[in-house]
């Protein structure tokens, strides 16, 4: 099985998301993909299948097991896929089973994604998210993940979250937001129930992230920071029911797993 690691939202190798991408003539059993993943100990691994030249199965699986969708994963398998097959034009499309079709255009060395964004729910801020986070949020907000946004970008650049408390909040991943300085907003994703301390740049998270903030902002495009040890950029704009979440990707290393 030929498998790649790909240091996505970044153009700096150790920087942004590392992911994993397996490229498979058909899906292993679920017990094997959980267990690459598992080894693996990336954020997320993804699965995919090549059905023509522009088009692609796609699963994605973190340690804890398989997710609905994964920005990072996304990316990183699109990179590989226009890396290894550069005459294929400049749109790659994946077919998933949890969210339809997806889309990742190739502008210059930049991979722009179109992805669903999550509708949010505004929520009461508690006493116990203040306790997860270390620091009390001004506002909260639910989707598939819990959205909490803060005072200041030092609230959140600078928070050691409690993981053990974090897992007792509602929503999938917990994310803190602030608006930024040099960026329109900077960010950290937490994924404990998904055996994931932090994500080191979220690009799911982003659908919940990028339409809050072009609200707030009253604008379309917003340059988001992802403020983990790792760091990354994404270039997203709100397009209404979507997201597009533009990054860079680079290659860390390929090589085959000893898996029939």
């Amino acid at each position: 099985m030929k498998i790649y690691i790909v240091d996505a939202f970044t153009d700096q190798l150790f920087k942004g998301n590392p992911a994993a991408v397996c490229l498979v003539d058909k899906w292993p059993s679920e017990e094997i993909m959980k267990n690459i993943a598992l080894e693996n100990r990336f954020s997320e691994t993804a699965f995919a299948i090549k059905q023509d030249d522009n088009h692609y199965l796609l699963r994605w699986f973190t340690p804890g097991g398989e997710i609905d969708l994964c920005g990072h994963a996304t990316l990183a398998t699109a990179f590989v896929i226009f890396k290894n097959n550069p005459d294929i034009g400049a749109t790659v499309t994946f077919t998933t089973s949890k969210s339809g079709d997806l889309t990742v255009t190739k502008i210059k060395d930049r991979y722009a994604m179109k992805f669903p964004a999550y509708k949010l729910k505004p929520i009461a801020v508690t006493d116990q998210m203040t306790e997860a986070f270390g620091v009390a949020p001004s506002s909260a907000y639910l989707g598939r993940d819990l959205l909490c946004v803060f005072d200041k970008a030092t609230d959140v650049t600078s928070m050691k979250p409690d993981q053990d408390k974090l897992k007792k909040l509602p929503g999938l991943l917990q994310h803190a937001t602030a608006q930024g300085n040099e960026y329109d907003c900077v960010s950290r994703s937490f994924a404990p129930k998904l055996d994931v301390d932090e994500d080191p740049v979220c690009g799911s998270g982003h659908c919940h992230i990028i339409p809050y903030w072009s609200d707030k902002l009253g604008k379309k495009e917003i340059t988001a920071y992802q403020a983990s040890d790792r760091s990354g950029v994404l270039y997203c704009e709100d397009d209404g029911d979507s997201v597009v979440l533009a990054g860079d990707a680079v290659l860390y290393s390929s090589g085959e797993l000893a898996i029939q």
